[in-house]
């Protein structure tokens, strides 16, 4: 199986202008799954998305559109990062959600992710259950930048039948570099899982965003990496 990390810099609140760049990268990677960072669909913009509810996606949200045909006519799984409303109706903070469409372009699963790194806890309400779903027989986990800092979310994955790790994530330059090299080979070691994780490149909020979005094996060993100031697709054949 190809797995792929696709990474670009998001235009600030512009959830079709990012949607449409993420279904050329579907295209673009000839992989049955494509992970996507941390609120690719609004770029990372908390506080635009506190002050307009209008950015918050549903599952069935039709400017999800482009890239559900994307999905179908290259045969590809993607997993898409943004704010989402609650699952109940009426509630009062988004959450940060991955949703994975499927190759026939159906939502397959949902995740919220968990840990809130710091601010996000102000805007954000905090999910409570686990992001998995099944392709080609293969489980897969869903994880979120800070959620991948805790042994329990890859321990849980493995404990749980999971073949493959993917991460949504933001990492800037400086720190950041350093952070992203050391938690996800961690996270494979650990598990015994090939880890996927999606970085921003460029202007990400308050940060500039350090790419490198890349694909370890099981054992921790760096399989492929993107480079770290342009845009485009890294993938790795986890056979």
């Amino acid at each position: 199986m190809i797995v792929a990390a696709g990474q670009f810099c998001a235009v600030p609140g512009d959830v079709g202008a990012n949607v449409g760049t993420m279904a050329a990268l579907v295209r673009e990677a000839e992989a049955r799954v494509v992970v996507f960072a941390e609120l690719a669909l609004t770029g990372y913009e908390p506080a635009l998305v506190a002050a307009d509810p209008g950015l918050w996606v549903s599952g069935g949200d039709p400017r999800l559109d482009p890239l559900r045909e994307a999905c179908r006519t290259a045969g590809t799984a993607a997993v898409v990062n943004g704010p989402a409303p609650g699952r109940e109706p009426g509630g009062r903070r988004p959450y940060l959600t991955s949703y994975v469409i499927g190759p026939d372009g159906s939502t397959l699963a949902r995740y919220d992710k968990r840990h809130l790194f710091d601010a996000e806890a102000e805007v954000f309400a905090a999910g409570t259950a686990e992001g998995r779903f099944t392709l080609d027989g293969h489980r897969f986990a869903l994880a979120t930048c800070y959620d991948s800092h805790f042994p329990e979310p890859g321990e849980r994955a493995a404990a749980d039948g999971c073949a493959v790790y993917l991460a949504s994530a933001l990492y800037g330059t400086g720190g950041g570099v350093r952070e992203r090299a050391e938690v996800y080979p961690a996270v494979a070691r650990r598990s015994g899982l090939p880890v996927v994780l999606a970085n921003h490149v460029g202007a990400a909020g308050p940060w500039t965003a350090c790419g490198r979005s890349a694909v370890w094996g099981p054992d921790g060993r760096l399989l492929a990496e993107a480079d770290p100031a342009d845009p485009g697709v890294v993938r790795a054949d986890l056979g």
